[in-house]
């Protein structure tokens, strides 16, 4: 399943509101953790695209039990997309800048520039590829996985939680 965006600011709030809609029949809680970091990771991916590219972009989401037809015509990834995987959640935003994502050091008193160290500490894995004249940035989130509390995460030694 896919969502076209526009380079809008605005289109963060329709991203995420699309994500959480998509919710229903994949096992996912649309008001528990795991459902509120994915509409995290949402935000920040695609306040990304749209803010440091100025480019329109597709966001595609892969949840467990949703299964290939759900994906939509075209919708697949050349880039191994996991949505065959159970239990394993994919975002995946592709636009069409060539400009590689790059994660910013900030100090204490910067109002952004912690997009990517939120992904890094909320996402099981996250990644890009180039993408023909563009790239895509993808994340996964373990749906039946264990290990750290999900919707905390720890970078640079401050403690974020999805609240």
């Amino acid at each position: 399943m896919q969502l076209e965006i526009r380079p809008d600011p605005a289109e963060v709030g329709r991203a995420r509101r699309w994500a959480r809609s998509r919710l229903a029949g994949s096992g996912i809680e649309a008001d528990g953790p795991l459902a509120e970091t994915l509409i995290l990771l949402v935000s920040e991916l695609v306040t990304n695209a749209v803010v440091h590219t100025g480019c329109a972009a597709v966001v595609r989401l892969s949840l467990p039990g949703a299964g290939p037809d759900a994906e939509g015509a075209g919708a697949g990834s050349a880039s191994g997309s996991g949505s065959g995987e159970e239990g394993v959640v994919r975002l995946e935003v592709a636009d069409r800048s060539g400009r590689a994502p790059v994660p910013r050091c900030v100090d204490g008193e910067a109002t952004g520039g912690r997009g990517l160290a939120l992904v890094d500490g909320l996402a099981d894995r996250w990644g890009w590829s180039a993408e023909g004249g563009g790239k895509r940035i993808w994340c996964e989130l373990d749906h039946l996985g264990g290990g750290c509390e999900r919707g905390t995460a720890v970078y640079g030694g401050v403690a974020y939680q999805v609240v």
